[in-house]
């Protein structure tokens, strides 16, 4: 039977909560750290690969980008979230990194994610630094996604487009690479079990594939 899609997953119980692990040390979560850490990728492998395995389309793969945007306020790192209109057939309402499909047109994973971001949030490639690239994540729409990781240096002045994007918020890099605010969730339906991450930041519920890179990214400063 088709895979249900999770329409509330605010509703969904806790199963788990990661405070058994250690957050990333402060002294990671420098762009001097980051931009030494993202240069090593290498081979490493993700905790949280994706969820293609469990389609809930026939799409075709789809190449994609999101950008993992790096704030640089009062001598710490904020990371730049939005909220997706409630209208849009992917994602409606979801948290999200400024991303998109790659386009033919664009150069590689990088070019798309500084494309998206643009067109999303009016963030000028001028203000932004890409630092480096995580291992790609499928989702359960078939979407493979390239995250790119970015520095992003204020001041700059956002313009979201009102199709896409609700608003745009910031969250503190620390509060997101520390596991204690890591919560798990099961969703059991008639064939089988889905599992998710959350990471709830005030009224924001960061989930889903968003919360699942954030969970990699935290793998790799960790490692």
């Amino acid at each position: 039977m088709p895979l249900p899609r999770i329409l509330h997953p605010q509703s969904i119980p806790v199963s788990g909560v990661d405070d058994h692990l250690q957050p990333v040390p402060a002294d990671r979560l420098s762009p001097s750290a980051l931009r030494a850490r993202l240069a090593k990728v290498g081979d490493w492998q993700p905790e949280f690969p994706g969820d293609g395995s469990l389609l809930i389309t026939d799409r075709a793969p789809t190449a994609a980008s999101v950008l993992v945007p790096l704030v640089l306020r009062d001598g710490a790192l904020r990371v730049l979230l939005t909220r997706r209109t409630e209208h849009l057939r992917d994602h409606a309402g979801q948290i999200s990194f400024p991303g998109g499909r790659a386009e033919s047109h664009d150069a590689d994973a990088a070019a798309t994610a500084l494309r998206e971001a643009e067109e999303e949030v009016g963030l000028p490639h001028a203000r932004v630094e890409v630092i480096g690239e995580l291992p790609t994540y499928t989702t359960v729409t078939h979407f493979v996604v390239t995250p790119v990781v970015a520095l992003v240096t204020p001041p700059f002045e956002l313009k979201l487009d009102s199709f896409e994007v609700a608003e745009a918020f910031e969250v503190p890099l620390s509060f997101l690479m520390t596991p204690a605010n890591h919560r798990r969730h099961d969703f059991d339906y008639e064939g089988g079990r889905r599992q998710f991450l959350s990471m709830p930041w005030g009224n924001y519920f960061i989930w889903g594939a968003t919360a699942a890179m954030l969970r990699n990214l935290y793998r790799f400063l960790s490692d």
